[in-house]
This record gives C-alpha cells, structure tokens and sequence, in this order.
C-alpha cells in the first residue's frame, strides 16, 4: 500500500504543531513547564508564552511535516522493494 508523501506530511505536521501549542498554553497556565524551554534548542525563539505557543505551532508543523513526507517516501521505497 502506497502512502502519500503530502498527507502524510499534513497530517503529522498538524498534528505536531497542535500538540506543542497545546502543551505551551498548559504550561502557561498551570505555571512550570521548565523541561519545556528544552524546546528552544530546536525550535528558535520558543518561549512558554503565548508568542512562543504560536511560535511552537509553526515550528512544530515543519518538523512534523519534513517527520512525516521523510516517513511516507522511506515507506513507498520500502514497498517498491
């Protein structure tokens, strides 16, 4: 079964994106969240604000996205094979 490299990479990308700026807003209102500044190391200019939450959802929707078609490709190769 062949994946498709797009929707693939829409689907983790969003999904990535909505789960860091998710996890950004929690922190900003239950307070801590200090693990969560790790975060900046891979994603420039993340902070746990609410900047930093959109900031994160962006970023977080390319990781996933180059995550997700980099999956899709190796898995289609896979299947060729």
């Amino acid at each position: 079964m062949k994946l498709s490299i797009k929707a693939y990479g829409f689907t983790t990308g969003i999904l990535l994106g909505v789960i860091v700026f998710l996890i950004t807003i929690y922190a900003m209102i239950v307070g801590g969240g200090g693990h969560f500044i790790l975060l900046s190391k891979f994603f420039f200019g993340y902070k746990i604000t609410l900047f930093g939450a959109i900031l994160g959802l962006v970023w977080g929707f390319i990781y996933g996205f180059i995550l997700g078609a980099l999956f899709a490709w190796i898995h289609n190769w896979f299947v060729r094979q």
